[in-house]
């Protein structure tokens, strides 16, 4: 886990599922983990479903942080509010790095709908489309 990293998200050990943020330019984020047996996630070996969505909507919540923090704005917090296609074709082993990124489509009032992907070097094991409610800025 890198440190820098939890400064973008609200989440804690043992709920941490990103490693490293990598890239956070326009409507891309882009995030590494290296799998561990520690993991929450990790059943058999294997880093399971729940913890693919979880790392994919984790990467989008890192973007939105590194963006409020460039921008001196506190960071939202964002709450999943709609799974659709989700496609997962294989688990990720433990000590393999997967790389995820998450493609912000389009935004409507406060909710984000977003595009997510996850690779196991140049294979796509997972993806989903999903609904993003983020918290509204404290008014002053």
């Amino acid at each position: 886990m890198n440190q820098e990293s939890l400064q973008y998200i609200p989440q804690r050990d043992p709920f941490f599922m990103i490693g490293e943020l990598t890239y956070a330019e326009g409507n891309i984020t882009r995030t590494t983990l290296h799998i561990t047996p520690d993991n929450l996630f990790v059943i058999n070996g294997r880093f399971t479903e729940p913890g693919l969505i979880e790392n994919m909507a984790q990467t989008a919540g890192a973007g939105t942080g590194y963006r409020a923090i460039q921008s001196n704005k506190p960071k939202p917090m964002g709450y999943i509010a709609a799974l659709k296609n989700i496609r997962i074709t294989d688990l990720p082993r433990v000590d393999d790095v997967i790389t995820t990124e998450a493609e912000f489509v389009q935004n409507l009032l406060n909710f984000h709908l977003v595009k997510g992907s996850v690779r196991v070097g140049d294979k796509e094991i997972a993806s989903c489309e999903f609904k993003i409610y983020v918290t509204p800025e404290p008014q002053e």
